[in-house]
């Protein structure tokens, strides 16, 4: 039985039922829906060829090709869904829900699968993830100069029952030149979005959601500017916390890694740093003297917190110093002193 569903429809069941989505594996990789399974119906090459075909000749002779390049793999696809769907119950898409999923579905549906075609495909999903960012959120930011530990922070505020994005999670990238940690991967843009809007979606959004201040641009991926124009316009919540105890968390944490690689991200800031500073600084972290590295390139980093911080309402912001390492401790009272904070609702 084939039932057509639309994405909206299908999203709660997804939990429960596997979605294949069978466009091509370079169709896959640049973009899917979290948790989907590739269950390709041509490869990148037959599938250019199909496309040329329909081009060049026509539609029906595209689908005759489309057959002829599937004829023995058909028994294939059914053995993997069947391993994928054990119970014979599937959602099935490509990229708008037209003859790739259809041929698929109606091969499942013939084998006796219940199958959930996608209306509209991955380009009414990609359309879903778009509406998310729109959505009104209420939102908390959390704010600090480069190695205030708002990361470790967001994740005890998690433990305590607060709603958070980890957006450089997310993105894979610590957001600075040094970001990548010479061993992060970013997702492309499409796929930020996907998982963006996928976590987005098991959130209360009546309830705050908490978020590291962030610029645009996180190394190559960037904020939809719809959320990111609720971001600059919500409570931030900065945290100051002393140079020295930066220096230290920085430096324990950039010291293992490669002396090439903070070398390279840091020749990549000279124009920024300066001359000078870049000189001292690449001298320090070949000398291993991790801790004048990191005064030194935080005196850019710093500022240019400073001018962004510069740039919100007063009204917008609040500060609040933490004295301790302790981020379960630090958490606590971050959440105190929200309390204490009037804040308007978004619109």
């Amino acid at each position: 039985m084939i039932k057509t569903i639309t994405i909206n429809d299908f999203l709660p069941l997804a939990a429960s039922v596997p979605l294949i989505d069978v466009r091509t594996p370079a169709e896959f990789d640049h973009g899917h829906i979290p948790g989907a399974f590739n269950l390709p119906l041509f490869s990148n090459e037959e599938r250019v060829k199909v496309g040329t075909t329909y081009k060049q000749i026509g539609r029906e002779a595209a689908i005759l090709l489309g057959f002829d390049l599937t004829g023995s793999k058909w028994s294939g696809f059914i053995r993997r869904a069947l391993e994928i769907a054990p119970d014979k119950k599937i959602g099935v898409h490509c990229w708008r829900g037209g003859m790739r999923s259809g041929a698929m579905a109606w091969a499942l549906s013939l084998y006796g699968f219940d199958v959930y075609l996608i209306e509209g495909g991955y380009k009414s999903y990609r359309k879903w993830v778009v509406e998310q960012f729109a959505l009104p959120s209420r939102l908390w930011i959390l704010g600090g100069m480069t190695g205030s530990g708002k990361t470790r922070i967001l994740h005890e505020l998690r433990k305590k029952g607060e709603q958070i994005i980890d957006l450089e999670d997310l993105a894979q990238h610590q957001g600075s030149s040094y970001g990548s940690m010479n061993k992060l991967v970013q997702p492309t843009q499409e796929q930020f979005e996907n998982n963006f809007a996928e976590q987005l979606k098991d959130l209360d959004r009546q309830r705050y959601i908490w978020l590291e201040d962030e610029s645009l641009t996180i190394g190559r991926i960037f904020i939809p500017n719809p959320f990111w124009n609720q971001m600059k316009d919500a409570i931030l919540i900065n945290i100051i916390v002393s140079l020295d105890r930066r220096v230290s968390a920085l430096a324990h944490e950039y010291g293992e890694l490669d002396k090439s690689f903070l070398v390279e991200c840091t020749e990549r800031i000279h124009k920024r740093l300066g001359p000078l500073q870049t000189k001292q600084a690449v001298a320090a972290i070949r000398e291993d003297r991790m801790e004048d590295f990191i005064r030194l390139v935080l005196v850019y980093y710093d500022k240019t917190y400073s001018t962004g911080l510069a740039k919100r309402k007063p009204e917008q912001l609040f500060s609040i110093e933490l004295t301790t390492p302790e981020a379960n401790i630090n958490a606590e009272q971050i959440l105190a002193f929200a309390h204490t904070v009037s804040v308007s609702e978004p619109q």
